[in-house]
C-alpha cells in the first residue's frame, strides 16, 4: 500500500500523536482523532484533519466514522487510543473493568467493523492495532489493562483469519516500554476507582504503585521513543505481505518467546521481577 488516507485513535500525545506526525511526514493524508477539544486544535493547527473521538461512547464512533468518511476514502486505521488503570485485580470493582474494556476493547472493535465494510467496498485496507507486551505476559498492578489487551490480541488474532482472502490486512505491533504520558494519564482513573486506603494491601500500594505513579522517574529500563513504533506502523501499513506481528522493544521480544518456551511457573517468576 502506497500512502493514501489514515485514520489513527489517540493522538493526543504519545505513540498516536508521532504515528500523525510521522506519517504526515511520508505523504499520508492523517485523519487524527482525539477526545479533548484543545488536542483536536493543535492536531489541526499542525495542518491535520482531526476529529472527535471517544471509544467509550457509541455514538462518539459513529459520528467519527460518518465524518471520516465524508472527508473522502479512507485506506487504513491504525487503532492506538487506550488507558492504563492500575491497582490490584481484588481491588477492581465492575465498573471498573467496563469502564476500561469499553474504550481499549468494544470501542476499538466498534470503529474497525464500521470500517471494515468500507474497505471491503474500495478492494483494499489495512487494520493495525497496538496492542502491548501487556498484550503477551501479566504483571502484577496491571489487571485491567492486561486483561484489555490479552482480549484484544485474540480478537485481532481471529479477525486476520477471518480476512484471509479478503482484501484486508490486519496486523498486531506489540510495543513495550515507549516514552508516553499513559503513566500520568492513568491517575484520574486510578482515584477513581480504587479504594487502596481500605485494601489489604495498602502497605504494598504505599511502597510500590504511589512511588511509581506520583512520584517523578527516569525511563524504563529498555524505554524507547514513540518513533520507534511509528517506524512499525509504515512498515505494517506499507509492507506488501505484511507480518502478523511486529514486536517493539527487548523485553516484547522476550516475553514472546518466554511465553511459548518457559513453564507456568517460571513464566510467572519473570512477570513478578518485571
Amino acid at each position: 500500500m502506497s500512502a493514501g488516507r489514515v485514520l489513527i485513535t489517540g493522538c493526543s500525545s504519545g505513540i498516536g500523536l508521532d504515528a500523525a506526525r510521522r506519517l504526515q511526514a511520508e505523504g499520508w493524508s492523517v485523519v487524527a482523532t482525539c477526545r479533548k477539544p484543545d488536542d483536536i486544535a493543535a492536531r489541526q493547527a499542525e495542518g491535520m484533519e482531526c476529529l472527535h473521538l471517544d471509544l467509550s461512547d457509541e455514538d462518539s464512533v459513529t459520528t467519527c466514522v460518518m465524518q471520516a468518511l465524508a472527508g473522502g476514502p479512507v485506506d487504513a486505521l491504525v487503532n492506538n487510543a487506550a488507558f492504563a488503570l492500575p491497582g490490584a485485580v481484588e481491588d477492581m470493582p465492575r465498573g471498573a473493568m467496563r469502564a476500561i474494556m469499553e474504550t481499549n476493547l468494544l470501542g476499538t472493535h466498534d470503529l474497525t467493523t464500521r470500517l471494515i465494510p468500507h474497505f471491503r467496498q474500495r478492494g483494499a485496507g489495512r487494520i493495525v492495532t497496538i496492542s502491548s507486551v501487556l498484550g503477551l505476559v501479566g504483571i502484577p498492578w496491571r489487571g485491567p489493562y492486561v486483561a484489555s489487551k490479552f482480549a484484544l490480541e485474540g480478537l485481532t488474532d481471529v479477525l486476520r483469519l477471518e480476512m484471509h482472502g479478503t482484501p484486508v490486512r490486519v496486523v498486531l505491533i506489540e510495543p513495550g516500554p515507549i516514552t508516553s504520558r499513559i503513566r500520568e494519564n492513568a491517575i484520574p482513573h486510578f482515584e477513581r476507582w480504587v479504594n487502596w486506603q481500605d485494601s489489604p494491601r495498602a502497605d504494598q500500594y504505599r511502597a510500590s504503585l504511589l512511588k511509581r505513579l506520583y512520584e517523578p522517574s527516569g525511563k524504563d529500563r529498555f524505554e524507547l521513543p514513540p518513533s520507534a513504533v511509528s517506524d512499525r506502523i509504515l512498515t505494517a501499513l506499507t509492507a506488501p505481505n505484511p507480518k502478523a506481528r511486529y514486536y517493539v522493544t527487548a523485553p516484547t521480544r522476550i516475553s514472546a518467546v518466554g511465553r511459548r518456551v518457559l513453564p507456568g511457573r517460571a513464566l510467572d517468576w519473570f512477570a513478578r521481577r518485571s
